[in-house]
């Protein structure tokens, strides 16, 4: 009963991912509600065997649609690999309730200012190129990949946001970016995890394989209904996020 409900659980977080982030908001509490005895670890390092391979996946299917900008876009996924283990390292030295406390407040204040520029991440003009865009990028996945290492919720969307307001891309396009560094920053954190022993690959294979599936639907629909549809979903997912993180932060 358990595989059918994880294995739905990573398609439905496949599809959303792939569209704007945000599939872990879905996968992760299917786990913990179906293994409610697990430790936490281990269900976050089977969240992440599955869902490198659906941002994998959808990362390649917009790579043949989008032009993707790879001068800077690899070096900001290394960075942003460097980024999580560091992050991942620092989450063992300190505390992070402080930054779950904070981190409603400032998704509420990145939902606001998408609400409030109507026409922000709907035209596609980035606004650095050769060296300067290699910097600013590398900049996003570097911040974001030690968040990501250090508390992760939110991640795919702060990246999104990111290339969308600092670089000038369309949501089409920030998002078919983020999966790229995002590929690496769970990489990292999967990389740890699974040398410590917290994958359930039994489980990680079967939701693979479905969160692929996923993330191939939910990029056709992306690319198929273009950036304004991704900015919809997009504030969604951070609506959602909002509630998420400010009930574990201050009702949980």
């Amino acid at each position: 009963m358990e595989m059918w409900l994880m294995t739905a659980a990573s398609l439905l977080a496949g599809f959303v991912d792939a569209i704007v982030g945000g599939g872990g908001l879905i996968l992760v509490p299917a786990l913990f509600a179906a293994f409610p005895g697990a430790p936490p670890a281990t269900l976050l390092g089977t969240n992440k065997s599955a869902s490198i391979w659906g941002t994998a996946a959808s990362a390649a299917q917009f790579s043949q649609r989008v032009q993707m900008r790879w001068g800077a876009l690899w070096p900001a996924a290394l960075a942003g690999f460097c980024g999580a283990l560091a992050g991942a390292w620092g989450v063992t030295q300190f505390p992070g309730d402080f930054l779950r406390r904070a981190l409603p407040a400032i998704l509420l204040a990145v939902l606001l200012y998408t609400l409030a520029r109507k026409d922000m991440g709907r035209h596609h003009a980035p606004r650095f190129t050769g060296r300067a865009e290699t910097l600013a990028a590398c900049s996003i996945g570097l911040g974001i990949g030690v968040y990501d290492g250090f508390f992760g919720p939110g991640t795919g969307s702060f990246l999104v946001f990111l290339f969308v307001r600092w670089m000038g891309y369309d949501f089409l396009n920030a998002s078919a970016s983020a999966k790229v560094i995002n590929v690496l920053t769970n990489g990292a954190a999967l990389l740890l995890l699974a040398l410590k022993g917290h994958v359930w690959w039994h489980y990680g294979l079967a939701m693979a394989v479905a969160n692929v599936a996923g993330s191939l639907i939910g990029t056709r629909v992306a690319l198929r209904h273009g950036a304004g549809f991704v900015r919809i979903v997009f504030m969604a997912v951070v609506s959602a996020l909002i509630l998420k993180t400010a009930y574990d932060a201050f009702l949980k």
